[in-house]
């Protein structure tokens, strides 16, 4: 029975139970709202700004990483070129050298072959003076010879000058 009016006064409340629950109900929230809000709020208030302070640092630092990454490919393209400038000058440098050493070694030969020309040239005159002073002193034996023997007559003279020419052996 108890149950019943217990059941039946809850579902009927009466004046006095709906004034002193709103009573209450205004006293809680009026504590609440001066003691408690307040601080929620204030905390709720740090709490977003600190989250839009974060936000705000993380897009900094995005904006910050973007630079950097920037600036990085913006070094790297810059070293590639420096590496392309050296790699041409090292090319440069390496056909100029060649260049040098084919002339430098064309200037030798020529002059080798100048030298060998001119001992060749020098080595004919004296092979040819030689033979003249070797045509002349033959010439002047054969002479004195022919005039150290009496020959009186004109075929002993020419026998005897085929004898002495054929015993003349030129090298």
């Amino acid at each position: 029975m108890f149950l019943l009016f217990l059941s039946n006064a809850l579902l009927t409340p009466s004046i006095g139970l709906i004034f002193w629950t709103t009573l209450l109900f205004c006293i809680l929230w009026f504590l609440l709202g001066k003691f408690a809000w307040k601080p929620i709020v204030g905390a709720l208030e740090t709490r977003e700004q600190k989250i839009a302070d974060s936000l705000a640092q993380a897009e900094k630092a995005k904006e910050e990483m973007a630079a950097l990454q920037e600036s990085n490919e913006k070094l790297l393209q810059e070293a590639k070129e420096e590496r392309a400038k050296l790699l041409k000058e090292a090319k440069e440098a390496k056909e100029t050298i060649i260049a040098e050493a084919k002339d430098k070694a064309k200037a030798e030969a020529s002059k080798i072959v100048a030298d060998a020309q001119v001992e060749i040239a020098n080595q004919k005159m004296a092979a040819i003076s030689e033979v003249k002073n070797m045509i002349g002193s033959a010439t002047v034996g054969l002479a004195r010879q022919v005039l150290n023997r009496d020959l009186s007559n004109q075929q002993a003279q020419q026998d005897y000058i085929k004898e002495e020419v054929a015993k003349i052996k030129l090298n």
